[in-house]
């Protein structure tokens, strides 16, 4: 199993959901609104995101950490 990575920027997350088809549907403050079809997602716009947060991103897409780890 492979590791979350640490301290991803944001830009890299927006860039990695981008090539799995999410477009930036709004900006709103820091955090752009991502969606896909019916799904929608919030990335706070930030140098480094927690793991936590990153982590609730993954889940929100359905998206597993090899898979993340694989389009960065």
């Amino acid at each position: 199993m492979t590791k979350l990575p640490r301290d991803i920027p944001a830009k890299k997350v927006v860039a990695v959901l981008e090539k799995l088809g999410f477009a930036v549907d709004r900006v709103s403050g820091s955090h752009y609104v991502m969606i896909r079809g019916s799904q929608r997602t919030v990335v706070p716009y930030h140098k480094a995101l927690r793991i936590g947060t990153l982590k609730a991103i993954l889940r929100e897409t359905g998206m597993s950490v090899e898979e993340f780890a694989d389009l960065l």
